[in-house]
C-alpha cells in the first residue's frame, strides 16, 4: 500500500538509536520514524518516490539538543570585536587596536567575549578603553559571561552615569575606589543602562542574522534548543517573519524570565505567553535567576570569596522566589533557575525537591560548584541539571590561577562542574553552550565533557578529571537527558519518534574525543526535513 511507503530511507553503517536497539537504516514518512532496523527490512518501506539516503562508514544519531543557549539575545552582544579567547593584558591591547583599526568608521566601539583572566588578577575598569581608544570615544564591550561589561567614559556619559551606584538585585556600576565609576557594570539592570543608547540594528537585519545563525547550528547538528530567555521585544517578531517565508532551522523552546521585579501583572502576562507558538517554535517554561556570576562576584555563596563578594541572592525575599516557583508549579509550568553559587545552588535545590508531586520538571541551570549532599538532593529530588561543560574547560584552569578558582580559594574551586557526580546521583544532566558566552559546537562540548579540558589543548591540565562524563554520558545529555530535563521522552530513534536525526562522519560512541571534537555532520534531518546536508 502506497500510505506505507517512506519518504526518506537513510542508510548508515551504524544507528545509534538511544534505545538499545541496533540498526543500519531508519525510514521516515510524515515527519516521524517509520521504521528503524535492518537494511532488508527497511527497504521494504521503498516506493517509487522514496528519497534514498546512504552515507557509507557514517553514524546516524538523534538530532542533538542544546538545552542553554540566547540566540536572540546574542544578536545585541555578538557585535563588533571578538575579544574570545584573550587571557593576557598583552593579548587584550593588540585584541583592541586590531578592532580599533575594523571599527574605524564606527562612532561607536563595540565588542563582546571579554575574559576576566585577561586583567590577571587587577580591578576589571575602562583604562585599557581610553588608552588605546581615547577618553572621548564611546566604547563598550560585554564580557564573556554577559552579565556583566565595561564601558568608557563616554558611554557611561551617554548613559547619564556618572557615579557609582549599587542597586537592592546586585546590580551595580563598581566605584574604582576614588568614588568614580571604573567603567565595570555588573548586571542587568545597570547593562540596560548602557544598552538602551547604544546604535541598533534594522528588525530586517536581525531577521537575517538570526536566520544565518541558526543555519550554523543546524550545520553542526542541532536540531533544537532551550532558549533562556525572551527579553527582546521584537523577539516573536522575528521567529514569524522567518517562518512567514520559509522554516527554522532548528526548533526553540524558549522560556521568558521572572525576576525579583516582576510583578503580579508580569507573572500574568508569563502565563499568557506560554500559550504563543509557531511550527518551530514555542514558549514553554520560565527562567528565573537566584544570583549572578562568580566572576562578577554577585554569586550566592556560603562565605564570601576571596574579595569579600558573593554573598546575597538576587532575591532578597526569599520566601518571593518560593513563592513564585511554587505557582507556577500549580499552573504545571516547568521552571529553570540560575544558580551559580553554594548558597543559591542548595536553596533552589530544597525549594525545588520540596514541591508536591506529581509536577512539571523544574530544573538548575550551571551550578558551577556545590557541596556532595546538595547533588545527591537532586537526584531523590527529581529535580534536573543543566551544565555547560566548555564553561569550566574555556575558563577555568587546573592549576586555580584563573580569575574563578581565585575567587573561590582551592577548596570550592576543586568541586568545579561535577558532572560525574551528577550522574551518579541518578539525576537527568542535560548539558549545552549558553551561547553566546561559549560556542555552540556540540561536538567540542561532548570532547571537552570527557576530557576536562579543551579538545585541542592536549598541553593543558584537566580540571577535575575525576568529574569526567564517558561518551555515551555526553552524549545523552545532548539526546535523552536534554529532553527528559524538561519533563520529554524523546531523544530516540524508533517507530513513531519525531524524524530528528544527524548523520556524523565517525562514531561519538567509540572514536576519541580529540577525534569526536573534529566530527562532521554530514545530514541534519529536522521532521524529516533536510536542514543541513554537507
Amino acid at each position: 500500500m502506497t500510505d506505507l511507503y517512506a519518504e526518506s530511507i537513510v542508510l548508515a553503517a551504524r544507528i545509534h538509536t538511544m534505545t538499545g536497539e541496533d540498526a543500519d537504516a531508519l525510514a521516515v514518512s510524515d515527519g516521524r520514524v517509520l521504521a528503524v532496523g535492518g537494511r532488508e527490512e527497511v527497504a521494504r518501506l521503498a516506493g517509487p518516490e522514496t528519497r534514498i539516503l546512504e552515507f557509507p562508514g557514517a553514524t546516524v544519531i538523534p538530532g542533538l539538543v542544546d538545552a542553554h543557549t540566547h540566540p536572540i539575545l546574542s544578536l545585541d552582544m555578538v557585535r563588533g570585536t571578538s575579544f574570545t579567547g584573550i587571557t593576557t593584558p598583552a593579548e587584550l591591547r593588540a585584541a583592541l587596536e586590531r578592532g580599533r583599526d575594523e571599527q574605524a568608521d564606527s562612532e561607536w566601539f563595540l565588542g563582546w567575549g571579554l575574559d576576566p583572566n585577561a586583567f590577571e588578577g587587577e580591578p576589571i575598569g575602562n583604562g585599557f578603553l581610553h588608552e588605546v581608544l581615547g577618553v572621548d570615544r564611546p566604547a563598550y564591550v560585554k564580557m564573556f559571561d554577559a552579565h556583566s561589561a565595561v564601558a568608557s567614559a563616554a558611554a557611561l556619559a551617554r548613559a547619564g552615569i556618572d557615579a557609582p551606584l549599587v542597586n537592592d538585585d546586585g546590580s551595580s556600576v563598581v566605584d574604582d575606589g576614588t568614588g568614580r565609576p571604573s567603567g565595570h557594570v555588573l548586571e542587568f539592570t545597570v547593562m540596560d543602562l548602557v544598552e538602551a543608547v547604544l546604535p541598533s540594528r534594522t528588525f530586517a537585519d536581525r531577521v537575517e542574522q538570526l536566520r544565518d545563525l541558526l543555519g550554523r547550528m543546524a550545520a553542526r547538528g542541532i536540531t533544537a534548543t532551550h532558549v533562556m530567555d525572551l527579553q527582546a521585544d521584537d523577539a516573536l517578531e522575528l521567529l514569524e517573519a522567518i517562518e512567514a517565508d520559509g522554516e527554522l532551522p532548528v526548533r526553540l523552546r524558549l522560556s521568558p524570565w521572572c525576576e525579583p521585579t516582576s510583578d503580579d501583572a508580569d507573572v500574568e502576562r508569563i502565563l499568557t505567553l506560554q500559550e504563543r507558538s509557531g511550527r518551530r517554535w514555542s514558549v514553554e517554561g520560565v527562567k528565573l535567576f537566584i544570583d549572578g556570576t562568580v566572576e562578577g562576584g554577585t554569586a550566592w555563596l556560603d562565605a564570601p570569596d576571596a574579595l569579600g563578594k558573593s554573598t546575597t541572592s538576587f532575591w532578597s525575599d526569599h520566601d518571593a522566589y518560593a513563592g513564585r516557583v511554587a505557582l507556577f508549579h500549580e499552573r504545571g509550568i516547568p521552571t529553570a533557575t540560575h544558580a551559580i553559587g553554594e548558597h543559591g545552588i542548595r536553596f533552589v535545590a530544597q525549594t525545588l525537591a520540596a514541591l508536591p508531586q506529581p509536577g512539571p520538571q523544574h530544573r538548575i541551570e550551571h551550578i558551577e560548584s556545590v557541596d556532595g549532599e546538595v547533588i545527591e538532593l537532586l537526584g531523590a529530588g527529581g529535580v534536573a541539571a543543566s551544565m555547560q561543560p566548555t564553561h569550566c574547560t574555556h575558563y577555568v584552569r587546573a592549576d586555580g590561577s584563573d580569575d574563578w578558582s581565585r575567587r573561590l580559594g582551592a577548596q570550592r574551586a576543586g568541586r568545579a562542574w561535577r558532572t560525574a557526580d551528577v550522574r551518579a546521583a541518578g539525576a537527568t544532566l542535560a548539558l549545552g553552550s549558553d551561547w553566546p558566552v561559549v560556542g555552540f559546537d556540540p561536538w567540542e562540548i561532548m570532547a571537552d565533557a570527557q576530557l576536562r579540558r579543551p579538545a585541542d589543548r592536549p598541553d593543558v591540565a584537566p580540571v577535575a578529571a575525576g568529574q569526567a562524563l564517558t561518551a555515551l554520558q555526553a552524549l545523552e545529555g545532548y539526546t535523552t537527558h536534554a529532553h527528559r530535563s524538561v519533563g520529554a521522552e524523546a531523544g530516540v530513534l524508533a517507530p513513531g519518534a519525531a524524524a530528528d536525526l544527524v548523520v556524523i562522519d565517525r562514531d561519538p560512541l567509540t572514536v576519541s574525543p580529540e577525534e569526536l571534537a573534529q566530527a562532521e555532520p554530514l545530514l541534519t534531518m529536522l521532521n524529516g526535513a533536510v536542514t543541513h546536508r554537507a
